[in-house]
């Protein structure tokens, strides 16, 4: 399986130069598939390997970071907009990443913005990104609703001159979930990093990230997940920080999700060792390892599986059958 290939890749880069051209289109399918091609770039520069695949990957650099300038500069518009409100707004995932100088921001692909604010906020948030030129990007009654009520964030917004998104969060897991993070406690230990931008405290982070990736969705993008962190993990470790981790995770009632990751992240440690690994996890490493070597999920029934997961973890059953039945009148259709 390709996903396999990245995984090894970015554990071992030296594990390349066994690369045969199929090897390399395998590898180099399953980067851009799970939107790693520039981590994937950073990690291999300087090695020798085919013109080819050196070309590629020179330009998934430039890439990187040009979506790393605009990343920061969307944060910055944003910062400009929300600062007369004199509230805590709390950068997340790649985009405080890249904005902290954290090594799981280099060459990380970047999409939305997303940002963390006190929920009694949520209002004047919404209103000030109005005036400064967002709007909303799902017209939809019923989508407005369903965010406005159930949702952990706002409808998302999008910029109409730069044609960039913004969610804004009032915390990290939906209000229907079954696991209620303290969201306060969040803002109240997020940390300065510079140009009045601030990002969650370093337990925190790793806890967001873990939250994410198991607590809320179908493990989309889970490869990209487990590196941020693998990366946070290295970068932060120390005596006594995983104790203290797993502690300030049982207090946000994530202290499964937090074992899984750290767990899981072991893929891209240079001892990974299956003895770490749980029966229980078996069924995840399958949906994130499912790639063949075009870069294309072939597990179908795993990943139909974990989208059913996921929206089960957002909401109890009955609310659950009511939403999908609701979408499906709408023309969704769910992967698979």
């Amino acid at each position: 399986m390709s996903a396999m290939l990245l995984v090894a890749a970015l554990r071992d880069p030296s594990s390349v130069a066994a690369l045969d051209p199929e090897g390399w289109t395998a590898l180099i399918g399953a980067a851009r598939a799970e939107q790693m091609i520039g981590t994937l770039a950073y990690r291999l520069q300087g090695l020798p390997m085919p013109d080819a695949a050196a070309r590629i990957l020179a330009d998934a650099r430039l890439s990187a970071d040009q979506g790393r300038i605009a990343a920061l500069w969307e944060a910055e518009m944003a910062r400009r907009a929300l600062a007369p409100l004199g509230v805590p707004v709390v950068l997340l995932k790649g985009t405080a990443f890249v904005a902290a100088g954290l090594s799981a921001g280099k060459g990380r692909s970047i999409g939305d913005l997303d940002i963390l604010v006190p929920r009694g906020s949520i209002d004047a948030v919404e209103a000030a990104l109005l005036r400064a030129g967002w709007e909303w990007a799902k017209p939809d009654p019923y989508d407005d609703a369903y965010y406005r009520q159930w949702m952990h964030e706002l409808p998302p917004l999008i910029h109409r001159e730069r044609d960039r998104m913004i969610d804004v969060h009032h915390t990290i897991l939906p209000l229907t979930a079954r696991v209620r993070p303290d969201a306060a406690g969040l803002i109240a230990d997020s940390i300065e990093i510079g140009n009045g931008m601030r990002m969650l405290s370093r337990r925190d982070v790793l806890i967001h990230a873990a939250a994410h990736l198991f607590a809320d969705g179908d493990l989309a993008g889970g490869l990209r997940n487990l590196w941020d962190i693998r990366c946070l993990l290295d970068e932060f470790d120390g005596p006594a920080f995983r104790a203290s981790l797993m502690a300030r995770a049982a207090h946000h009632e994530l202290s499964h999700a937090m074992a899984r990751a750290m767990r899981l992240a072991d893929l891209y440690s240079p001892d990974a060792s299956p003895a770490r690994m749980h029966s229980s996890d078996r069924p995840y490493l399958r949906r994130l390892l499912g790639r063949d070597g075009w870069g294309v999920q072939r597990r179908k029934a795993t990943e139909f599986a974990f989208y059913l997961r996921g929206h089960y973890l957002r909401m109890p059953p009955a609310m659950l059958a009511r939403h999908l039945w609701t979408k499906w009148r709408k023309g969704y259709r769910p992967p698979g």
